[in-house]
């Protein structure tokens, strides 16, 4: 079905058994966010609220909360945007087979975006008047959490050159003025971010719209890794088999399917604090400075509906989001680089920290031993690629004739530590850029990464097993084994990068003089809860590589600098303890839980959920 607006993409949910109303009043301050969580963590529904307390809005989430709910939404375009994205990375295949992607490329010239009349049934309100959800006890205000955030080139101004991403809006709290004043969360090397910069240097303002609702294509189109010249616009068009309908009003671009438009401008250099907000990685991120946007105006159509999300540790909804990109685009990253066949961003581990890849060793057949070598110029590329550049753990593989798979990570490991030789093959990277939401670095935006190589023949027999000499270490207690040659360690609470170091380093004394204990073993990882890490694989992924810093955290039993090179001769040891800079882990309120029981009571709207 191609959706004319979200009432009727969540007519069409409701109808087919994938959405239920809420009737009973709720609180957007926590109330709706915890029921979101409740629901989504048991893979239930969308759910429309209907009664939102102190406004006269209704409100929607979980839209895309499975992956096969965010089939069906597009499952009449998906097979067209397939095509148009495998035909933009190679142009050749339609000299090849011109009947195969004839239709690809009707749709996509039907789908250019169409300028129209601003919509009557548009009324003006106030930042005031939506709904101001609070997501997280420490949030710092209430957040837009589905914004598509439009922008366009100062110097090819125009809706095809424009700029539609997501990022995250503050709505109030803080020090903005209510109703005047709200707060973007954007890096300048965003799309929007070079747009204020060029504006910047023809001393403009930059005009910024914020479209919430409309279709849900418009919103999948903001998150989509477009390849270079498809505009985010035309691929809405695409995918939801309609033309983007827009138009400019008091020097604005209005989306005419939204159903709330907020209008504003930023000035370079004028910045306010943002957050603390709940985030993505499963920690707040804290206070900083992000550009202001003094608001214009605000817009709702009639009955217009408020979509929103919840962000946390992972999975939440927008894991949905990624498994979608993969399912239209593959893995584009390895149509980019040659040789690397995939890469998987481990949702997990917060998307960002922790990267697998799987890539070839073609030019060294005539070598007697297989070691890494072009793999490692392909980690490189992989490194310096987007948003990949974000990564701080890249861990990275070739096979001869074995069938690698990325996203089994179990298997994937156990493939790396059953052949890397940490002798050799793993490469620092310090003093560089992380994700900004990422508080395990030196500072925001900053620390370091590291790449973890392997090709060749089993050097090593992984233990299923703990050896009674774990339970004999002074100040490393309760081992617990994540899964073979993986093993959790207990530490004291961490206190200094000093005290951990001489900490560490008579642990790796100890077990240098002991190979007994550590045959079998090629990780050890420091932690506050062995048992919390070992419970399931998503915890291990979760605690290793959002509490730790390469350069810091990493160390080895038996190790050594050569020619500045690191490396040892034991087990890789990762501190992934809590450190005092990181940033508070999101808890739920206890009070909140218990109120919102009754919805999911015998006679409220979500029982049997």
């Amino acid at each position: 079905m191609i959706y004319k607006s979200l009432e009727e993409c969540l007519l069409d949910l409701e109808k087919n058994g994938h959405l239920l109303r809420i009737k009973e009043e709720v609180d957007p301050n926590l109330e709706m966010a915890a029921i979101h969580l409740r629901v989504h963590e048991k893979k239930g529904p969308a759910l429309l609220f209907e009664n939102v307390k102190g406004c006269k809005f209704r409100c929607v989430s979980n839209i895309y909360g499975t992956t096969e709910r965010s089939k069906f939404l597009f499952k009449e375009t998906t097979d067209k945007v397939k095509q148009l994205i495998e035909l933009k990375n190679d142009p050749a295949k339609i000299l090849k087979n011109p009947f195969k992607f004839l239709g690809a490329g009707l749709s996509a010239r039907k789908s250019f975006p169409k300028e129209v009349s601003f919509p009557s049934d548009f009324n003006e309100i106030k930042i005031s008047d939506l709904p101001l959800i609070k997501h997280w006890p420490m949030d710092g205000g209430a957040f837009v959490t589905l914004p598509q955030v439009y922008s366009e080139d100062a110097d090819a101004p125009g809706v095809m050159n424009s700029n539609l991403g997501m990022y995250r809006i503050q709505l109030n709290g803080n020090d903005y003025v209510l109703d005047k004043e709200i707060g973007l969360h954007y890096q300048l090397h965003r799309g929007i971010g070079v747009h204020q910069t060029k504006a910047a240097a023809k001393n403009q303002k930059l005009k910024v719209s914020i479209f919430i609702g409309g279709p849900p294509a418009h919103s999948f189109s903001a998150v989509m890794p477009l390849p270079e010249g498809i505009s985010e616009l035309t691929f809405a068009g695409v995918l939801g088999g309609r033309r983007f309908r827009y138009v400019y009003h008091e020097g604005f671009c209005i989306s005419a399917d939204a159903d709330f438009v907020i209008t504003g401008e930023v000035e370079t250099g004028e910045n306010k604090m943002e957050g603390p907000f709940g985030d993505h990685l499963g920690y707040y991120s804290l206070k900083h400075p992000f550009p202001l946007m003094r608001v214009h105006k605000v817009y709702a159509k009639k009955n217009a509906i408020w979509p929103f999300t919840v962000v946390g540790r992972p999975p939440q909804e927008d894991t949905a989001f990624g498994n979608m990109i993969h399912e239209m685009a593959g893995d584009a990253i390895g149509k980019e680089i040659p040789g690397v066949k995939e890469v998987h961003a481990v949702d997990a581990a917060g998307v960002h920290p922790l990267l697998l890849a799987v890539g070839s060793e073609r030019y060294t057949p005539f070598l007697k031993e297989k070691f890494p070598s072009e793999i490692l110029t392909q980690a490189n590329h992989i490194l310096g690629s987007g948003q990949l550049s974000l990564a701080k753990f890249l861990f990275i593989a070739a096979a001869d004739k074995l069938k690698l798979d990325s996203h089994k990570e179990k298997e994937f490991f156990t493939y790396i530590f059953e052949r890397i030789n940490f002798e050799r093959d793993i490469h620092f990277y310090t003093n560089t850029s992380i994700d900004t939401l990422d508080y395990s670095g030196t500072g925001i935006n900053t620390g370091s990464k590291v790449v973890f190589a392997a090709f060749g023949e089993k050097i090593r027999e992984l233990k299923n097993e703990i050896h009674k000499g774990w339970n004999e270490l002074d100040n490393f207690k309760n081992p617990d084994l994540v899964f073979p040659g993986v093993l959790a360690l207990r530490a004291e609470k961490f206190s200094s990068y000093e005290k951990a170091e001489t900490e560490i380093k008579q642990l790796s004394e100890k077990l240098k003089n002991n190979k007994e204990i550590t045959n079998g073993i090629a990780l050890i990882i420091v932690c506050d809860e062995p048992h919390f890490v070992a419970a399931t694989l998503n915890n291990f992924l979760w605690v290793t590589f959002t509490r730790s810093n390469p350069s810091h955290d990493i160390y080895g039993v038996d190790d050594f600098t050569l020619h500045k090179h690191w490396g040892c001769r034991g087990p890789v040891i990762i501190d992934a303890r809590i450190k005092p800079h990181h940033a508070p882990p999101l808890v739920k309120d206890a009070e909140v839980e218990k109120r919102i029981d009754r919805l999911f009571a015998q006679g409220g709207s979500l029982a049997g959920v």
